[in-house]
């Protein structure tokens, strides 16, 4: 297969995938983030809007033209329907784009995010060599979650019950980071498994 050594990261909201996956970086990672391939893609003139505006219609198109994300949030969360469409619609668009920034990436490796893995494992697991998931107690995610602006604490549980338990994602795990207490505990737990994949692609430094 013509493409860099692939690790998927994934882990449930407030594990800390962005940290992990910014400590993966400066350490000579590329980084192919799914969710910032969605936003580019329900942007304005994004690839996914005339299908969204087919689909659902322009109460969910903000005014500069891109999906209005609080208004298709409140739709999806509370009809299962629209969720498996929106889905459908973003989903072979997403994983197309990833393959392609994978396919150029220009690094030892790529860690490719991807947040709902468990939920889209037979979609991305042959593109991927390992899967890397960041793991931390569920109380701890929903701390997280309801720190961020406009966040409570019962949408954070929402959006944890929405996800795939994390049993299932450890299940799926070739290695785990375990972000539960210190960023200098998470940086060395990133530091070696950064060795092993270099040991993986024949790139030990």
């Amino acid at each position: 297969m013509n493409r860099p050594y692939c690790v998927g990261l994934t882990g449930g909201v407030g594990s800390g995938k962005s940290t992990a996956a910014r400590l993966f970086a400066e350490l000579g990672a590329a980084l192919v983030d799914t969710d910032v391939i969605a936003h580019d893609l329900t942007a304005a003139n994004g690839a996914a809007i005339p299908a969204i505006v087919a689909a659902f219609g322009d109460a969910v198109i903000a005014a500069d033209g891109g999906l209005d994300r609080a208004a298709m949030r409140a739709r999806v969360f509370s009809d299962d329907g629209a969720r498996r469409h929106l889905e459908h619609i973003l989903h072979p668009l997403i994983r197309r784009e990833a393959q392609h920034l994978v396919a150029v990436a220009q690094a030892p490796y790529v860690i490719l995010i991807v947040p709902l893995l468990v939920e889209n494992l037979a979609a991305y697991r042959r593109d991927m060599d390992r899967i890397v998931v960041v793991d931390c107690d569920e109380q701890q995610q929903i701390e997280r979650t309801a720190s961020r602006p406009g966040v409570s604490r019962e949408q954070a549980r929402a959006i944890l019950a929405a996800q795939s338990p994390r049993v299932a994602r450890l299940a799926i795990a070739d290695d785990v980071i375990a972000n539960r207490s210190s960023l200098a505990e998470l940086e060395a737990q990133v530091r070696h498994l950064h060795q092993s994949y270099l040991a993986h692609t024949g790139k030990m430094q």
